[in-house]
């Protein structure tokens, strides 16, 4: 770990950056000013048939006009498959992985039947299609080249889980939004046998994510609400690959008049189109309910 805190904002370019976004960039990069710290622009690109070099340009463009810098290099994820795949084939060679053929019309189907099973995310929990597959039957799928995924065998992990610390649950610190740190007990369990390497691209968001954060050095990760329940998840694999525990902070999300959250996909106003309205950083500010900053003359006023 770093000596200094080590902060970052990790947006993925597969569309414009919107309110949502620039609320977190802020509160990101405000903690890491406050605590003295370093600030991290990640470009989180696993998924290369949805992102687009434009949206990496324009992202560089509405952090700058927010008024936040970074430093460089930027770590862009298409560019580690390989650091990805290093930490999958260990999870192999532990026996926590198992390839998945079953295609989204299999597991559908398969879901229907348990509709009450659901993962911390309410999507349906995967019904463990394949997960005792004989070695034989795996083999010539592979050698027929059918495309699989990665699963994680939720049962064996959380017996690695309590080898390691000795209990079957995970824990973290989380930061209220007033710094008040509270550890938090959680079970990973409840994702089931979660998917660790996609299909169509070497890793999933779950271990890039917490790979990143360790070789990182990040000390302190903010993130959305909508995150929250996913750091169970990741903290059973920090603790599996021997990776370092950064605190978290969660922080609120925006929504519109009817609740949902904010989304590219819903295509939700943009910071581009702010922009070009006249909109400045300080307006920017004031709408999303931050502090602004003081200025030089301010800090030095008695």
């Amino acid at each position: 770990m770093s000596a200094r805190p080590v902060l970052r904002f990790a947006p993925s370019p597969n569309g414009e950056l919107h309110l949502g976004h620039a609320l977190s960039a802020l509160i990101g990069f405000d903690m890491a000013e406050k605590l003295g710290g370093r600030f991290l622009l990640r470009i989180e690109d696993i998924d290369t048939t949805r992102c687009r070099e434009e949206y990496i340009t324009h992202i560089y463009e509405d952090l700058a006009w927010l008024g936040i810098t970074w430093e460089e290099p930027v770590l862009r994820q298409s560019l580690h498959f390989t650091t990805y795949s290093a930490a999958s084939d260990w999870l192999l060679k532990l026996g926590l992985l198992y390839p998945c053929f079953a295609t989204r019309a299999e597991i559908g189907e398969a879901t229907e039947l348990f509709p009450d099973a659901v993962d911390p995310d309410g999507a349906p929990l995967y019904p463990g299609l394949h997960k005792h597959l004989p070695k034989e039957e795996i083999a010539v799928r592979l050698a027929r080249n059918e495309p699989f995924a990665l699963r994680l065998h939720m049962d064996r992990a959380i017996d690695a889980l309590e080898g390691i610390t000795g209990t079957r649950h995970v824990t973290f610190t989380e930061l209220d939004e007033h710094g008040n740190p509270q550890r938090i007990e959680i079970n990973p369990a409840d994702w089931g046998d979660a998917v660790i390497v996609r299909k169509d691209t070497p890793t999933s968001y779950h271990l890039a994510v917490v790979v990143d954060d360790g070789r990182q050095g990040v000390t302190h990760v903010t993130r959305g609400r909508d995150l929250y329940a996913a750091t169970s998840l990741h903290r059973l694999l920090q603790t599996i690959l021997g990776l370092p525990e950064p605190v978290y902070h969660h922080h609120r999300l925006l929504t519109d008049t009817d609740g949902r959250k904010l989304s590219k996909s819903a295509r939700d106003t943009g910071l581009r189109e702010l922009r070009a309205a006249g909109i400045d950083a300080l307006q920017i500010r004031h709408r999303l309910g931050l502090p602004i900053p003081a200025t030089p003359a301010q800090e030095n006023h008695p």
